[in-house]
């Protein structure tokens, strides 16, 4: 067996590993976006993308547990219209990190994304980055197409993204989600 695979079936049970409660220890001390050197998870990490070459990133995001809401407004005052909470719907934890990390580093593009721990309060994602001006980026025909790309993890086109918009099923039971829901929406009023 190649050595991924072990690294991939130690992956299953994290929390069997002694290394896991140490991680979360250390990691709740962190900034919430931090940049790491290599990859906890390489064999994830290399599936997704990630080649340990100039031009890539990986960053680790930590995501509070809860509601997913948008945090409350100081504007106007004690105005009741302008203080209460707007939740977020449709976005995974996984999602928001990844956004959360491309508004931190505004020169990359968001490759992928994968989860490497939770505890009772946060989760935690390593994002992979690219940063699309590299000219080893540029110079490599696999990854090239991404400095054609602008802000794509705002328009859901990432994994996590897709998986949000219900772009994972094809065919039949599926014609309403594509380009959009909202699209399909609009096509459906039209029609009236």
């Amino acid at each position: 067996m190649g050595m991924y695979k072990y690294v991939r079936a130690a992956w299953k049970r994290p929390k069997e590993n002694s290394l896991y409660r140490e991680r979360l220890i250390a990691w709740r001390q962190e900034p919430v976006t931090i940049r790491i050197n290599r990859p906890t998870r390489i064999d994830r990490a290399r599936s997704l993308g990630y080649k340990a070459k100039q031009g890539y990133i990986v960053v680790r995001q930590r995501v509070k547990r809860g509601k997913r809401q948008h945090p409350k407004s100081l504007k106007g005052g004690r105005r009741p219209k302008t203080s209460s909470l707007v939740k977020i719907l449709d976005k995974s934890y996984q999602q928001i990190s990844e956004e959360r990390a491309a508004r931190k580093y505004v020169n990359c593009e968001v490759l992928n994304s994968y989860p490497v721990a939770e505890d009772g309060n946060h989760f935690w994602f390593e994002v992979i980055l690219v940063d699309r001006t590299n000219p080893h980026i540029l110079a490599d025909d696999k990854i090239n197409w991404i400095s054609l790309e602008k802000n794509r993890v705002f328009r859901g086109k990432t994994s996590a993204g897709r998986k949000s918009r219900g772009l994972r099923h094809k065919g039949k039971g599926a014609e309403k989600l594509r380009p959009s829901k909202s699209a399909a929406y609009r096509r459906k009023a039209n029609k009236r």
